[in-house]
């Protein structure tokens, strides 16, 4: 069954998506993230999140960890720079348990101060694991150089110091700020009757109302290139080059995903991973990386290898940047450049859970969800010339920045 998108009286829409099996999936995406905070509630999304699952009206922490799970069911969440989202799985005759309990956590949360400060200790430890973790690190930290001083530049996270400072206060005083009923939306996939599902809304969901207009914080343009060396603790060198890229609402957004899947996406056979790891034997860890922001992105190409390799390693990424930028694709290369993305978007949808998220996400971003045949179409769109003035946009070896975590070494 094609997906029916259902707008409910108060404004939150829902994706239903149908198909045989004894699953079904469930998400409520809100379209808050990191980039909604004020300087000090840096991490207070993500902090929210966690304690989503703590205490409602209703429920303690116990009763909605087991309240599903208890059942076999499966429910988790995470925050982006725009989003949070929550998931949850199950057999499909507990579903208005899984609605319930989403509708619960997510509008009636208490927030109790005994628990913030429990999960306070949580989310340092996660900083502190995370900052473990250099090849993860350096992403929030490249961000902070493409998007400095703007709402995208600052870790999901946050740092010790505004985590420290959280009280429920700032909790109710930000989903007070950014709760709003027309940046909800709710997918639900699996073999559920429309007319089920509708009642099962209109009890639980219907209800609610957050009708305020949430703030826009839209990015400044202006962007320098950057060359920034940071000194770590570390054995291996890691690296990003990259630079901003084009937003959701971007019609160069499907060339850029074709060339960045060219030129270090999935998969072993991309440019970098051929002509850097395979031909020379250089780095271990090398791939590129495009994401789409509702009103900019990010293209960086990411590498970790030796710290006496990390020159000759730079300068051979910057040699496929140039190639891309001076030399048109064949009819070849580009045809099988586009099956190959095709190929990874249609393995992609054997995750429903994934998809369905995909989707949900889709319909707040774009107001409709395009068939894997209209994604394809704009794949099939895209021209060799289209790619060369993408690379030479993208690449621009003056708009390009640098970040370089450099070991420590004893002399």
């Amino acid at each position: 069954m094609k997906e029916q998108i259902l707008t409910l009286k108060n404004g939150i829409r829902v994706l239903h998506k149908s198909y045989s099996s004894a699953i079904t999936h469930c998400c409520l995406v809100i379209q808050i993230g990191s980039r909604d905070e004020m300087v000090h509630e840096y991490g207070l999304a993500h902090f929210i999140e966690h304690m989503l699952f703590k205490e409602t009206s209703k429920r303690n922490t116990t009763e909605i960890l087991g309240y599903l799970e208890d059942v076999g069911g499966d429910i988790n969440a995470y925050t982006t720079k725009e989003y949070i989202c929550l998931h949850t799985s199950f057999l499909n005759e507990h579903l208005e348990k899984a609605i319930d309990l989403l509708t619960d956590i997510a509008f009636n949360s208490n927030f109790p101060e005994k628990e913030i400060k429990k999960e306070k200790n949580v989310v340092l430890d996660e900083i502190n694991t995370y900052l473990d973790q250099p090849e993860e690190a350096i992403y929030d930290d490249f961000e902070d150089l493409l998007f400095k001083n703007t709402p995208l530049g600052h870790n999901i996270l946050g740092t010790t110091k505004t985590v420290k400072k959280f009280n429920r206060e700032h909790i109710i005083n930000f989903i007070d700020r950014n709760y709003s009923n027309q940046q909800m939306a709710w997918g639900i996939y699996g073999d559920i009757k429309t007319e089920t599902l509708t009642e099962l809304l209109n009890r639980y969901v219907e209800p609610l109302s957050f009708n305020k207009n949430k703030p826009i914080n839209n990015v400044p343009n202006n962007h320098q290139s950057t060359l920034l060396t940071i000194k770590k603790p570390l054995t291996q060198s890691h690296c990003l080059i990259g630079n901003r890229a084009y937003s959701l609402h971007d019609d160069k957004r499907t060339g850029l995903l074709l060339l960045n899947n060219l030129l270090g996406g999935s998969g072993m056979s991309s440019k970098l991973n051929l002509e850097i790891r395979e031909k020379k034997g250089i780095a271990y860890n090398i791939e590129s990386n495009y994401v789409p922001f509702s009103d900019s992105g990010i293209f960086s190409i990411y590498l970790a290898t030796d710290k006496n390799k990390l020159p000759k390693a730079i300068s051979l990424v910057h040699k496929e940047l140039k190639k891309l930028k001076e030399k048109r694709l064949t009819a070849d290369e580009l045809d099988l450049a586009k099956q190959k993305l095709k190929g990874l978007i249609a393995l992609g949808e054997e995750n429903r859970l994934g998809l369905l998220i995909a989707m949900t996400k889709s319909m707040l971003d774009y107001d409709r969800i395009d068939s894997i045949k209209e994604v394809f179409k704009k794949i099939d769109k895209v021209t060799a010339s289209d790619l060369l003035a993408i690379a030479n946009e993208i690449f621009d070896t003056t708009k390009l920045s640098t970040l370089i975590y450099d070991p420590i070494t004893n002399s």
